[in-house]
């Protein structure tokens, strides 16, 4: 199974009273959207699942990349590394998922899977963390396969 995770471009201050939820994406964020997208498109395979938070700011992300996605309650701000390893089926599920979220929840899901002595790693806004399991040797790994920013895209 591959897991790839995306953190939403960069998006509005968060002001205190304001919807976190309705939260929008900057000019730049937009920018830094596309660029992924448009990396991201080029890699994924057909019939990727693509899984993301209900917050605006998700969805403005995703919707740069021009695929049907689903939107899961699950995946919102506040989300457990648990409940979103349980949404994607991991390791089991087959093919691969591109999970579209939040800090700190991906960077403990990175963290957790690829066995951090921390709790949790930094996950730069718009970034992608492309992950794979695999069996070797009657183990269960798990791999790396690429980390992407924005900037460098």
């Amino acid at each position: 199974m591959d897991l790839v995770l995306w953190r939403h471009a960069e998006a509005q201050e968060w002001v205190e009273g304001c919807d976190d939820l309705a939260r929008s994406l900057t000019s730049r964020g937009e920018k830094q959207a596309t660029r992924v997208a448009n990396w991201l498109d080029r890699q994924l395979p057909e019939g990727t699942r693509i899984l993301v938070s209900p917050a605006r700011r998700c969805e403005q992300t995703v919707l740069a990349l021009g695929r049907k996605y689903k939107v899961k309650a699950e995946l919102a701000p506040g989300c457990t590394v648990l409940q979103l390893l349980e949404l994607v089926q991991w390791p089991d599920a087959k093919g691969t998922v591109l999970v579209v979220g939040h800090q700190p929840t991906l960077g403990q899901t990175i963290a957790q899977l690829i066995g951090l002595s921390v709790a949790e790693c930094s996950v730069k806004k718009g970034a992608v963390w492309w992950l794979r399991n695999r069996e070797r040797a009657a183990h269960t790994q798990t791999l790396v396969l690429t980390v992407q920013s924005p900037e460098v895209l």
